[in-house]
């Protein structure tokens, strides 16, 4: 696996701004991701992370965020240590990778705006966290510090704070100028809610904390993306429109004032938007696969075909600049970068990113549907060897939750599994956002059981058509997807040979005293609530372990430095399995050097992934992974 992988270069998290563009960079052979720079047809490397984490005692170290100045000539990143995502700010220079300012702690979000000159900016700061505060204080009361690069940062916004419009402590106020204007914006921002509340701000001086903040939209809106230029806001929004619609209102204007630019449509999903000096771009998907629509300036709005059938991974532009980079990527073809060009309509592959010799014509994709209990049709993508199909040893994964999109892509380890003997499939379980906002809300709540029972009907149907058997099938999730992967195997331990829960969320009703428990209750809800306890009752995985049934065997994997999932969580459901008698396996695997997994090492990941891959291969009967 690592011999094939060293031979990709992969890149990431584009951001455009003064002619340049930066990214995550990590070249063919490295571990981590580094700071790139690309500009005037050039790439290099601007903070080299192999070199930062040497001259740290060699502490694994990773780039959680970056955000560039509007001319580009300085960048602020976060950087945390042993994937705890408990990020330092740091301003480099541009031109030179010199650090100019920091590091400040407690830098945790990704919530950068810089001032129009470059010279100051505001960011989003945890409160200090001692000794006497509970694990639940560490994401609350979160401030918006303003910070010259020269002084230390002070607090203007948060609620904590005299004076508004931000209250709550578990929102946090995320602040933007508006391009060559006076004028700020100011969105709140609560937990995992994907809404957002909205306020104009002016005038544009929150230091002084005497700005005038007048309201644009309530969470009830369903504003869920902001994009805007000198003139325009633009609002990606779900109210009347379950696949959501664009709007367009005057700067400093009302949602009175809104026109719908992008309407909503049935056979149509609006993923995002991006705002170039020609006009506005627009990821849509239609059924799984991705489409870009450009609204240009005149009003028109036009489809701009894709070089790639596959997946927008990313969308960056600059508003002073015309054009786009769409970084596309499908099941079986790798990840590249694009430049859209409008003066010539057409798209010039960027030079950065390595791709090893590679023959995507070995692996088959099919594109499937499953037929929920309720009828719902769940989209289900098998990649697998070209071919007859035939039963295979077979990992379905899911997630569903927080209406996050999780559409296929270029995993860079399927050929290598696909290789040693094992298919993959995803199933597009219901909590999700594939398919808009009622599919989103169709995994919530009430109605969360929607989403395990979805990938029940995904793996019933991989087993119908002969993808697969209940003794070649694993099923898999992450994190939230915890739920979906533990629920599913309990609730239907006869599918599945093995299931693999990896930093997953297994403790429902002991979720909200966690560090990000509170940011969570309105995705999941609350035990103090009846209702709320009924749901994450049902949520809960441990809870519905029964002495007695034979589940299938298990490997569940933790951080120990993880405040999103905290690592007992697993042990817990470790020890309940393993109280069944004659229960299969159960295997609970800790990394004492990671959190959650963002940020984590490719070596690292690597490890794991080969110890899922040999956990499968040796409960699906695999004869050369037997023991002996």
């Amino acid at each position: 696996m690592t011999t094939f992988s060293a031979a990709f270069g992969k890149v990431g998290g584009i951001w455009a701004a003064g002619g340049k563009l930066f990214y995550f960079d990590r070249a063919p052979g490295k571990d981590v991701f580094s700071l790139g720079v690309f500009e005037n047809g050039h790439k290099r490397i601007l903070l080299d992370m192999a070199a930062f984490m040497a001259a740290h005692g060699g502490t694994p170290y990773a780039i959680d965020w970056l955000q560039s100045s509007h001319d580009g000539a300085k960048i602020a990143v976060g950087i945390s240590a042993g994937g705890s995502e408990d990020s330092s700010i740091t301003v480099f220079d541009v031109a030179t990778g010199r650090a100019i300012a920091g590091p400040i702690d407690r830098a945790a979000d990704d919530g950068v705006d810089w001032s129009e000159d470059g010279s100051s900016l505001f960011f989003i700061r945890s409160q200090p966290f001692g000794p006497a505060s509970k694990p639940t204080d560490k994401y609350r009361n979160e401030a918006t510090d303003y910070w010259d690069l020269k002084s230390e940062p002070r607090a203007v916004l948060g609620a904590a704070l005299p004076g508004g419009p931000i209250t709550d402590p578990d929102e946090e106020g995320f602040l933007r100028h508006v391009p060559h204007r006076s004028e700020l914006l100011l969105m709140g921002v609560t937990g995992v809610k994907p809404e957002r509340r909205l306020w104009w701000g002016k005038p544009a001086d929150p230091r002084a904390q005497r700005v005038t903040w007048t309201p644009i939209a309530a969470y009830e809106d369903g504003i869920t993306n902001v994009e805007m230029n000198r003139t325009t806001l633009f609002l990606m929004t779900h109210k009347d429109a379950p696949r959501f619609k664009i709007l367009a209102l005057p700067i400093g204007g009302t949602l009175a004032q809104a026109k719908t630019i992008i309407p909503p449509s049935d056979s149509q999903l609006v993923e995002g938007e991006v705002v170039a000096a020609d006009g506005l771009y627009i990821s849509v998907r239609r059924g799984i696969y991705s489409q870009l629509l450009r609204f240009s300036n005149d009003g028109k709005v036009s489809e701009i075909a894709l070089p790639v059938h596959g997946s927008i991974e990313n969308l960056a532009a600059d508003v002073d600049e015309p054009g786009a980079v769409v970084m596309l990527d499908g099941s079986k073809t790798p990840v590249a970068h694009y430049r859209y060009d409008p003066a010539r309509k057409a798209f010039d592959v960027l030079p950065l990113d390595i791709h090893p010799a590679f023959e995507p014509d070995r692996y088959a994709v099919s594109d499937l549907e499953a037929i929920a209990r309720d009828g719902s049709k769940i989209p289900l993508t098998v990649v697998g060897p070209a071919g007859a199909i035939q039963p295979r040893a077979m990992i379905l994964t899911a997630y569903g939750a927080y209406g996050r999109s999780d559409f296929p892509y270029f995993d860079f380890n399927m050929p290598t599994f696909v290789d040693a003997g094992i298919s993959m499939a995803k199933c597009t379980v219901r909590g999700g956002g594939e398919l808009g906002e009622a599919w989103r809300l169709a995994g919530k709540g009430k109605d969360k059981p929607n989403t395990w029972r979805d990938a029940i009907a995904c793996a019933e149907t991989l087993i119908a058509k002969g993808y697969t058997t209940p003794a070649l099938l694993t099923i898999e999730g992450t994190s939230a997807g915890g739920i979906m992967v533990g629920r599913a195997a309990t609730e239907r331990p006869d599918l599945f040979a093995a299931a693999i829960d990896r930093v997953g969320d297994v403790n429902m009703l002991r979720a909200e005293t966690m560090p990000a428990g509170p940011a969570n209750i309105p995705e999941f809800g609350t035990v103090t609530d009846p209702q709320g306890f009924k749901d994450l009752y049902e949520m809960d995985v441990i809870q519905h372990v029964k002495l007695g049934v034979q589940y299938p065997a298990f490997l569940i994997t933790a951080g120990l430095n993880d405040a999103r999932v905290e690592p007992w969580t697993g042990a817990k459901l470790a020890a309940m399995l393993e109280e069944n008698p004659a229960h299969r396996p159960v295997l609970y695997r800790l990394e004492q050097q990671d959190g959650h997994g963002l940020g984590s090492a490719k070596s690292t990941r690597e490890a794991e992934q080969a110890d899922i891959a040999a956990f499968v291969l040796w409960q699906t009967g695999a004869p050369a992974w037997q023991p002996r």
